[in-house]
């Protein structure tokens, strides 16, 4: 796996293998997990502290034993992105109206206007420049929640109509989204992991791969496979190109994950049933 950011690697592991779990994670544990992929245990403490200090996670001692849990915050974020990936909401008709989006931002807030970028990108807005963003889905709830936390409910302005231009819809695409890099990582995803699923199944049916491994092999496809949440808009059937690639690559990463998630599952229980006691459920 390419050098990647320290927290987005803490991200994939909360995420994937630690969401659903009750209570706190011992730091020893969180650096077993990581260690695999890279991370030193010095590297692992400091990225557990910036990403406390940025209110992504909560800590707590018990004796000289330091835990990790998800704020609020840190968990909507992985559920919002674990709901993209594994309950597909975008596939539906659609009637061929536009979501707009405009905005006007002072340069003094422009640490805000590059979070709403963001936003919008995370949201499949894509840009027609000078502050105009359209998007083919209803998206209005979640506009009012980002601009919500964001402070920007002032500076926002939001439509919905038909496109009534001579511009035809696959020229819209063409302007505002890159579909065609976009399916070529697809594709190149599919080269790269559709092997691994023959092989892995045999690799389980004859004892030859063990839980560690598919923990760390399941660890890497979903880190690789949720990159596309930032960059595919998800537009309707209608709007996509001929010979998309992204439905293949759903598949296989869906095919292989079924069949990692037992073992790999089965491997992080081990590692964390070696953990010290935690601290009494209500204590900070």
């Amino acid at each position: 796996m390419a050098a990647q950011r320290p927290q987005d690697l803490v991200f994939t592991l909360f995420g994937e293998y630690l969401l659903s779990r009750s209570g706190p994670i011992w730091v020893g544990s969180l650096i077993a997990l990581l260690r695999p992929f890279g991370l030193s245990e010095g590297a692992v403490r400091t990225v557990l502290s910036r990403m406390t200090r940025k209110g992504w996670l909560a800590s707590r001692r018990s004796g000289r034993n330091s835990f990790y849990r998800l704020t609020p915050r840190g968990r909507r974020l992985l559920e919002e992105g674990k709901a993209r990936i594994f309950n597909v909401t975008w596939d539906t008709p659609w009637d061929g109206s536009w979501f707009l989006l405009a905005y006007s931002i002072p340069e003094s807030r422009r640490q805000l206007r590059d979070r709403l970028r963001e936003q919008l990108a995370w949201l499949g807005f894509g840009s027609m420049g000078n502050g105009l963003w359209i998007s083919p889905h209803d998206v209005a709830d979640h506009v009012r929640r980002a601009a919500h936390r964001l402070g920007l409910q002032r500076h926002l302005e939001c439509f919905q109509g038909q496109r009534v231009t001579e511009m035809g819809a696959g020229e819209m695409v063409a302007k505002c989204w890159n579909l065609p890099a976009l399916n070529k990582k697809y594709r190149a995803f599919v080269e790269r992991w559709g092997p691994r699923l023959d092989e892995c199944r045999v690799g389980l049916a004859e004892g030859t791969m063990s839980d560690k491994a598919c923990f760390a092999l399941r660890f890497r496809l979903i880190h690789e496979f949720r990159r596309f949440l930032l960059e595919d808009p998800f537009l309707p059937r209608t709007l996509l190109p001929a010979g998309w690639a992204g439905d293949n690559a759903t598949d296989v990463f869906h095919a292989l994950h079924d069949v990692l998630v037992g073992p790999a599952d089965a491997y992080v229980d081990s590692v964390l049933e070696a953990a010290p006691a935690r601290q009494p459920a209500g204590a900070t």
